[in-house]
């Protein structure tokens, strides 16, 4: 693949697909204008290609540029908040049927998979590990939760359980979820472009929107061209860069880091993951890691809320990876690399629209390969003029950051300090 402009990563690395598609010039009608091509606006531009809508794809550097093709591929049940408090917003019937949406979430993109023959690495099974008998009880206590909601797939395990599955001593139980799981991000983005792409609509790259001139007929200005549109959709999510405040205020960037080895080979990946599912512990700033098609470790771990990357990131991550497998101290890291998630303040997805006709989908809070294909859909039945589920999203509560665009940077890395600390407690 031809990688330029797209952040050292081993997704860019190891793409299996990219085509350069064009900068936007001149004058376009369409019926959409989708702004950012990552998992939701590719999402909602497959569904409404395929519902014989005409789609312009607007992206401001390349087809997965940002958090969908950085991010650590995990797909996860739910969101980015226990289920218990969008039931305490919303009542346990719309709280249900958010529930089932997620795991729809999770079928649409076996879905894609399948019917779009997208080739990422798909790998089902996912854990969730407890470090603390706090951990455990957490833990225990979201499998009776979810059990509640009819979802009985889950599995606890005993340190002896997690012993079996996972090559380190520091966990002492789990939740396994053989229905959740893991892919390769930016493939699966690609694969979402192909399609896209084959169904007609139109995408273009290396094209950031300045401008947005509402009213019945949007007209999305760039820098050497622009869209007339009946809809827009803004799907920049932590990329959106100050094109509308309003929305933007209620999501901040968060950045994470990962880190990939170099191949380990089949056997030794799987004596650290004996069935190969992907791990995620139980602490606020949590580690998360799992094995490549090409059998590297990829282990994620440490945030940044000051936007500011960790001083010698690659150090950094190389001793939080050895805390788990010491094992590996042999091992030498091959790419290392950030990128930034959105999170609301109470980490449940921000769905909604601006004036009848401008819709969007942001703050996924971590949870985003699932919930943004599911958001792009969404989207797409909307504006088709099915919106019963979007408008489900739409009644989640959502507070702006405080401070606003200056200090809810500094704001942020006070208040997660206590998490930070939290952490460290038995």
């Amino acid at each position: 693949m031809n990688n330029v402009d797209y952040p050292p990563s081993y997704y860019a690395a190891s793409a299996n697909w990219h085509q350069m598609f064009p900068t936007l010039e001149g004058n376009h009608s369409v019926d959409v204008c989708i702004l950012g091509a990552g998992i939701t606006g590719l999402s909602a531009a497959v569904h409404l290609a395929e519902a014989g809508y005409r789609v312009a794809v607007l992206e401001a550097r390349r087809v997965g540029w940002g958090g969908s093709g950085r991010s650590g591929g995990q797909f996860i049940f739910g969101y980015g908040c226990e289920q218990s408090k969008i039931e305490a917003m919303i009542g346990r019937e719309a709280s249900q049927r958010l529930w089932d949406a997620s795991l729809e979430g999770i079928d649409l993109i076996r879905e894609h998979v399948e019917r779009y023959h997208i080739d990422c690495d798909l790998v089902q099974g996912h854990a969730h590990l407890a470090l603390k008998p706090r951990h455990m009880r957490e833990l225990e206590a979201w499998s009776e939760d979810l059990a509640g909601y009819g979802y009985r797939n889950l599995t606890l395990w005993d340190r002896a359980q997690v012993r079996k599955q996972v090559a380190s001593d520091r966990y002492i139980g789990g939740l396994y979820d053989p229905n959740s799981g893991h892919l390769h991000p930016l493939n699966y983005t690609f694969g979402l472009a192909r399609t896209a792409g084959g169904l007609s609509a139109q995408i273009f790259e290396m094209s950031p929107v300045l401008d947005i001139q509402q009213g019945d007929k949007l007209l999305i200005k760039s820098e050497r061209g622009q869209v007339s549109a009946n809809f827009c959709v803004l799907a920049g999510n932590a990329y959106l860069s100050n094109l509308m405040p309003a929305v933007e205020a209620k999501v901040m960037p968060v950045g994470t880091y990962i880190t990939a080895t170099e191949p380990l080979g089949t056997n030794r990946c799987r004596d650290l993951i004996a069935n190969n599912c992907a791990i995620a512990d139980m602490n606020f700033v949590l580690d998360y890691f799992r094995c490549s098609g090409d059998q590297r470790l990829l282990f994620g771990g440490r945030v940044s809320y000051s936007t500011l990357p960790p001083l010698n990131l690659e150090a950094a991550m190389r001793k939080r990876l050895l805390a788990v497998f010491p094992q590996l101290r042999d091992i030498k890291l091959d790419y290392t690399w950030g990128g930034y998630v959105a999170i609301t303040a109470n980490r449940a997805p921000h769905f909604g629209r601006v004036g009848n006709n401008i819709y969007f989908a942001q703050g996924f809070s971590g949870h985003g390969i699932a919930a943004t294909g599911l958001a792009g859909k969404l989207i797409a039945e909307a504006i088709a003029g099915q919106a019963e589920k979007f408008d489900l999203f739409t009644r989640l509560k959502h507070l702006s950051f405080p401070g606003g665009a200056l200090f809810r940077t500094p704001a942020l890395v006070l208040a997660m300090t206590w998490f930070r600390l939290r952490d460290l407690l038995p």
